[in-house]
């Protein structure tokens, strides 16, 4: 069986998985690999048989997406013949770690193709959604790369195939301590902006983790290092707690780690707003922004002694066996009707 694996590359918690998920696949199928996207800092352990640029969020300074530069780095034709230009057609099976690439592909030329994602899981009836929200963030959210079908991963298994977050092993495996410190990665907002906000809490050692700089430098009680995979688990493992934004990989690790957990989703992204409502059901501090206003916030959680952990069990493996491909006959079957359609 012939399947392509297609990753977004912006974010981090993309490539992490992936890079858990991969062997797995190999196991039990031909395995091509596409990545595309620019934001992430993890490298995939892999050689992908294709890189397209695709289509990239952009951060701002502020604590959400700046979607001027976000609409302007996306060209059109550009993408439009990366679309055209991937043979989806030559595959039995198309999943989809919502990579927008391919997943518009298999919709023009009606390939099959499987969402197995945190996106897919957010967008389901059962899970939990925010209040207050853009519509066009949402439809953003819902039709970046589509899928009709899939697999999604969440903080809690809210309903049909909805299943708890995939956990990288080097955390399964790691020994975790408290060496008094916060770490603190919130790409969205500027490291001056970080360091005005935190310096304030002067009995706290901060450990910023920034896509702005690339060397280390430090202001008063803020260490600001540039983004790197081995020097962030470091600091994470040994943390008393981590400030992030409400993605779901660092979460979902902070959660199993028993890590204090405080999470700003970034304005205007509709899934980060999505995963702080489910955080918040879960007991985990929330708040819209950081900024003096919530500074009170902050020094309450500070002092708060108690983390929640959750035992997510490694499923991963069961997952894609049994839901993926112990019917892999029928599914090449349906793709091969699917193909014949397309040239109808």
């Amino acid at each position: 069986m012939k399947v392509l694996y297609a990753i977004q590359a912006t974010g981090n918690g993309h490539i992490s998985r992936a890079n858990e998920i991969i062997p797995i696949l190999k196991k039990y199928c031909e395995l091509d690999i596409l990545l595309s996207g620019t934001q992430s800092n993890i490298a995939l352990n892999f050689t992908p048989t294709y890189t397209k640029k695709g289509l990239s969020f952009v951060f701002g300074k502020k604590g959400g997406i700046n979607y001027l530069k976000t609409f302007q780095q996306i060209k059109s034709k550009a993408f439009i013949r990366e679309i055209k230009s991937l043979p989806v057609e030559q595959y039995d099976l198309v999943i989809n770690d919502f990579e927008p690439v391919s997943a518009w592909a298999c919709k023009i030329k009606k390939i099959r193709c499987i969402s197995v994602s945190h996106q897919f899981a957010v967008l389901r009836d059962h899970s939990p959604k925010s209040n207050s929200f853009s519509l066009f963030a949402k439809l953003i959210l819902k039709h970046y790369a589509p899928c009709s079908e899939g697999i999604g991963f969440h903080f809690k298994q809210y309903g049909e195939n909805t299943y708890t977050p995939v956990i990288r092993k080097s955390i399964r495996m790691a020994h975790a301590e408290n060496l008094g410190h916060y770490t603190v990665y919130l790409p969205a907002y500027s490291d001056k902006h970080l360091i005005k906000q935190l310096q304030q809490f002067t009995e706290i050692n901060w450990h910023i983790f920034s896509k702005s700089t690339t060397k280390f430098y430090k202001e008063k009680n803020c260490s600001i290092s540039p983004v790197n995979a081995g020097a962030f688990s470091k600091s994470f493992i040994s943390c008393e707690g981590i400030v992030c934004g409400a993605g779901f990989e660092t979460p979902a690790e902070a959660l199993y780690l028993g890590k204090k957990l405080l999470v700003i989703p970034m304005k205007g992204q509709y899934e980060q707003q999505c995963n702080a409502a489910a955080l918040h059901q879960l007991g985990v501090a929330v708040i819209k922004k950081l900024s003096k206003k919530h500074s009170s916030y902050i020094s309450t959680w500070l002092k708060e002694k108690k983390a929640i952990k959750i035992n997510y069990p490694d499923q991963s493996e069961d997952i894609i066996k049994d839901k993926l491909f112990l019917k892999q006959n029928e599914n090449v079957a349906i793709n091969d009707f699917m193909r014949q359609s397309a040239f109808l």
